[in-house]
């Protein structure tokens, strides 16, 4: 028995990357899994590696009638839908005076409003199911700034901000609705990133199956008491400025 055992779980942006580490290890835990992305070749690819628990929607998040659709295929396909990971995000990076508003508006479209149509449109069938979890991912973006990255940060502060309300509203029929935050991971997002760069007191990137460890969590049955709730995985990025940072004669 797994510890999602023959629950049924929609993960957005599931193609690649963390959304990807996501429904493999939902699976290899006894999930169903409905694979979205607008990446085809690579969704239906990983959809096709999973087998018969698996399958592969072609969905834009920002579209409310494609909200629609995966989640009534989750439920012809599947019987049922218990969960939704709302892990589709992009990002961009300029100085404020430059930064561009197309950009912003697509920022967030994809990341802050394309998590409020999946929660609105999943929330009914979750009920439906009898209660489940949402997981939204924001970022440590979500829980201070960067500079030159903006519109992400305002975007991870808006999911963190809307996780709240919702659970608020979803607590009273069985669903729970909590945030994750990671720091800097290893995806196709961050490979043009130095990790070194950054202050991580672990010294050393996070890895897209560390952050699947708190979402496999969230959806389980073992966090029954989380709700409104913020797991931050990050190395400790955001705890402090580590000692090979600090000038030696700082250090003691």
């Amino acid at each position: 028995m797994g510890r999602v055992n023959e629950k049924v779980i929609l993960v957005t942006g599931g193609a690649r990357g963390m959304g990807a580490a996501h429904a493999r290890l939902l699976v290899a835990e006894g999930a169903k899994v409905v694979i979205t992305d607008i990446l085809h070749t690579e969704g239906e690819a990983l959809a096709a590696e999973l087998g018969t628990s698996a399958i592969y929607v072609r969905q834009d998040v920002t579209q409310p009638e494609e909200w629609a659709r995966a989640v009534a295929t989750a439920e012809s396909s599947f019987g049922a839908l218990h969960g939704l990971v709302n892990n589709a995000g992009i990002v961009s990076m300029a100085p404020i005076e430059q930064f561009a508003l197309d950009q912003w508006n697509k920022i967030i479209a994809v990341n802050l409003t394309g998590a409020f149509l999946g929660m609105q449109a999943a929330l009914p069938a979750i009920r439906r199911a009898g209660g489940g979890s949402i997981v939204n991912v924001s970022s440590v973006e979500g829980l201070r700034g960067t500079a030159g990255l903006h519109a992400y940060v305002a975007s991870k502060f808006g999911v963190r901000g809307i996780t709240k309300s919702a659970a608020l509203e979803a607590a009273a029929s069985g669903v729970r609705v909590n945030s994750i935050h990671p720091g800097f991971i290893t995806t196709p997002m961050t490979e043009s990133f130095d990790p070194s760069i950054f202050p991580i007191p672990l010294g050393r990137a996070g890895w897209p199956q560390e952050v699947a460890q708190a979402v496999l969590f969230l959806l389980s049955d073992e966090s029954s008491y989380l709700t409104g709730s913020e797991i931050v995985i990050d190395g400790g990025l955001t705890t402090g400025v580590p000692h090979k940072w600090l000038a030696p004669e700082y250090i003691f």
